[in-house]
């Protein structure tokens, strides 16, 4: 016998069992609810696949990701496959007064698409909308709530947006691809049901 069958006999038989105990009993709601219970059961693919499969449909469940990206330490990546963008990290730390040079443009642009627009990074048009608001072609960028301007004694957004305007559509392109990427899983890390 294949395994659909082997899933799926016991839950039939099981309900068939129920199904004649409440018939004698005379209690309607009951056979109605549990014949109900058994189209969804059976219905959602007890058959089809294996137990896990079956959890994954019937309750929402869905497999776990490895291993999540930390924004933090994100820009680093950005620097190791992209060396020539910007760094813009010549501003002076509020805090230490010394120049605080792991707040660069790439953590900036990444902390301002996660957490102040609340994009998802895992998209290019995300990234896309992202840069444009530093061109000036989509949403309006506030000083208030630009990363950096709380740490750095000089709010970065003019500098940042000066320099994004430098690159080149296809270093912009680069940009985008890196960072969706970075935020995007490989294939070879999630499992997919057999």
């Amino acid at each position: 016998m294949d395994n659909k069958k082997l899933l799926s006999w016991p839950i039939l038989r099981f309900i068939v069992l129920k199904f004649k105990l409440l018939l004698r009993t005379h209690n309607w709601t009951l056979p109605i609810t549990l014949m109900v219970m058994g189209v969804i059961v059976l219905g959602s693919g007890v058959g089809k696949s294996t137990h896990k499969s079956f959890l994954a449909s019937f309750l929402g469940i869905q497999p776990a990701i490895a291993q999540r990206v930390s924004p933090s330490d994100v820009w680093q990546q950005v620097y190791q496959q992209l060396p020539d963008f910007p760094k813009e990290n010549k501003y002076i730390s509020k805090e230490t007064g010394k120049v605080a040079e792991n707040n660069t443009l790439a953590s900036r642009l990444i902390r301002y698409h996660i957490y102040v627009k609340e994009r998802a990074p895992n998209y290019r048009l995300d990234w896309k909308l992202t840069l444009a608001d530093y061109l000036d072609a989509n949403e309006i960028m506030y000083d208030m709530t630009y990363p950096g301007n709380d740490a750095l004694r000089e709010n970065p957004i003019e500098g940042d947006r000066a320099a994004i305007k430098r690159l080149s559509r296809s270093q912009r392109d680069a940009v985008v691809q890196v960072l969706t990427n970075i935020f995007t899983p490989s294939p070879n890390t999630t499992t997919t049901p057999q």
